[in-house]
C-alpha cells in the first residue's frame, strides 16, 4: 500500500474523535485538538505521527489546549510543502498551518526531529512561545564520520525510488516493527503502539516521507544558531536512548543560554510513550512556570 488511509490504518487511530482534516494551499494536515488553556503544541520526529502523543496528549489536555498533527510526508497528512521537507520548509508549513487556523502556541513540545523543528520555528520567527520542551532531542549532527555518512547514505536511499517499497515491505514482516522499534530507541512500548507505528511504516509514502526528510535535514546550520534562542527551553532524554547519544543533548543544552537537561532514568527514546504521566508532569511544571 503507498499511502495510509484514514478508514483504514487510521480506523482505530488514537483520540479519532478530535481528529479533523484541514487544507492551506498545497497541504492536507491531519489535526488533532483536545483539552482547554493555554496552547500547547507538539511536535512529533521522524517516523512517527500523532499516535505518538496517544496517552501524552490526553493527559495534558487536562491544564492546556493540545494541538498535535501529522507532519508534511508523515501519517494521513497529504502533499509538500514549498520548499520540500528541509527543517526551514517544514518551520514553515507550520507556521502557516498555525496561521490559518488563528492558533498561537505558548508552548511548543517536540520530539527527536520535532524539537529540531520546535526551536527552528523560534529562530525563524514563526513562533514566540514562552518555553520549549524537547523530548530526545535530535539537534547535533551525528558525530565523527557519522556526520558525513549518515546524511549522505539518506540521499542516497532517497534518490532510489524503491526503498520505500522496500522498507514498507519490511515492516510487513511478522513482528519486524516491534524489534526495529526497542532496536533502534531503547524503548519498550506497548503493542497497540508498536501496531500503530507497523501500519505506517507498511506503506511507502510514509517511510518515503521519513527518508526524504533525513536527506534533507541540516542539523549543523542549527548547531550554529542555538545560542541565539532566548526561550526557557528544557531538554528530557532517557538514560536508556539508542538512537540520541546523551553527549549529543548535553552539549545541544549548553549551547542555549535558558536551557537545562533533565535526564529521565530507565527510558529511552519514546520516553513519552514509555510513561506518558511522568512526562506530561514534567512539561506541565515547566511549561506552567514559564508562562
Amino acid at each position: 500500500m503507498s499511502r495510509a488511509q484514514w478508514e483504514q490504518e487510521g480506523r482505530d487511530w488514537p483520540n479519532r474523535g478530535t481528529s479533523r482534516f484541514v487544507d492551506t494551499g498545497r497541504m492536507r494536515w491531519h489535526v488533532q485538538m483536545m483539552g482547554a488553556g493555554p496552547v500547547l503544541l507538539l511536535l512529533h520526529g521522524t517516523g512517527a505521527a500523532t499516535h505518538s502523543w496517544r496517552d501524552l496528549a490526553p493527559v495534558l489536555a487536562r491544564q492546556f489546549t493540545v494541538v498535535a498533527f501529522d507532519l508534511p510526508g508523515h501519517g494521513f497528512t497529504t502533499g509538500r510543502p514549498s520548499g520540500g521537507l528541509s527543517m526551514g520548509a517544514m518551520a514553515k508549513a507550520v507556521a502557516d498551518l498555525l496561521g490559518h487556523l488563528g492558533i498561537v502556541p505558548d508552548a511548543l513540545v517536540g520530539h527527536s526531529a520535532g524539537a529540531a523543528i520546535a526551536l527552528r520555528m523560534v529562530l525563524d520567527g514563526h513562533a514566540a512561545p514562552a518555553a520549549v520542551v524537547g523530548l530526545g532531542p535530535a539537534l547535533m549532527p551525528f558525530p565523527g564520520l557519522a556526520a558525513t555518512l549518515f546524511p549522505t547514505l539518506a540521499r542516497l536511499v532517497f534518490v532510489n525510488p524503491f526503498a520505500p517499497h522496500i522498507f514498507a515491505a519490511m515492516a510487513r514482516t511478522p513482528g519486524e516493527a516491534g524489534r526495529f522499534l526497542e532496536r533502534s530507541t531503547g524503548s519498550r512500548i506497548d503493542a497497540a503502539g508498536v501496531e500503530y507505528y507497523r501500519r505506517l511504516f507498511a506503506t511507502s509514502d510514509h517511510c518515503a516521507g521519513a527518508i526524504t526528510m533525513m536527506a534533507d535535514w541540516d542539523l549543523a546550520s542549527l548547531a550554529r544558531d542555538l545560542p541565539r534562542v532566548e526561550t526557557s527551553v528544557l531538554l528530557l532524554h532517557g538514560a536508556q536512548d539508542a538512537a540520541i547519544p546523551r553527549s549529543s543533548v548535553e552539549a545541544a543544552a549548553g549551547l542555549m543560554p535558558h536551557a537545562r537537561l533533565q535526564m529521565l532514568p530507565g527510558l529511552g527514546h519514546l520516553a513519552h510513550e514509555e510513561h506518558a504521566e511522568e512526562v506530561a508532569a514534567i512539561i506541565t511544571r515547566f511549561a506552567g512556570a514559564a508562562a
